[in-house]
């Protein structure tokens, strides 16, 4: 059972490390169900036969959430650090939405002309300034994607260190 369980919850760390990248999979809350797999079920104790304790899992959850929600502001905050208006910022969120039903790349894409077009439409301050805000929202995109990553992939690695 423990061998099951150990493989379904390294299963789930790869689905979260590549849902971090690729868009319809939640990415970092699947590595994290991993982790809870081996705590509820698996034997969950490292070399050391150390537990995963109850404290860990919390604040891997609280990690999960964080990064989760970072992900979706990140890109509005880098666009209006920029110097882009609440137009680019609402341009990249649509565009990123508007993005998911194609590849990463539509939502990085989505995400620049979005943030480009609105700003140019309804601020009307020219390519350069939309252009500013297209590139913050470029960066923000990258920063959350990369978050994301990074924590699915500790967590994966967590997820081998329990489980073996």
């Amino acid at each position: 059972m423990d061998a099951v369980v150990s493989i379904l919850a390294i299963v789930a760390g790869i689905i979260g490390v590549a849902g971090s990248i690729l868009p319809g999979l939640p990415g970092t809350p699947v590595s994290w169900i991993g982790l809870l797999m081996l705590y509820i079920w698996g034997n969950g104790t490292n070399a050391a036969g150390e537990e995963i304790s109850m404290r860990t899992l919390i604040i891997w959850a609280v990690v999960v959430a964080i990064v989760s929600v970072i992900d979706y502001v990140v890109p509005m905050w880098f666009t209006k650090i920029t110097g882009g208006s609440k137009y680019a910022e609402r341009g990249a969120l649509v565009g990123l939405i508007a993005g998911i039903i194609l590849t990463p790349i539509g939502m990085i894409l989505g995400s620049f002309l979005g943030a480009f077009l609105f700003e140019l439409y309804y601020t009307r301050q020219g390519a350069g300034q939309a252009l500013k805000a297209a590139i913050g929202s470029f960066l923000g995109f990258i920063t959350g994607t990369g978050l994301k990553t990074i924590v699915s992939v500790i967590i994966l690695w967590k997820i081998f260190v329990f489980a073996f």
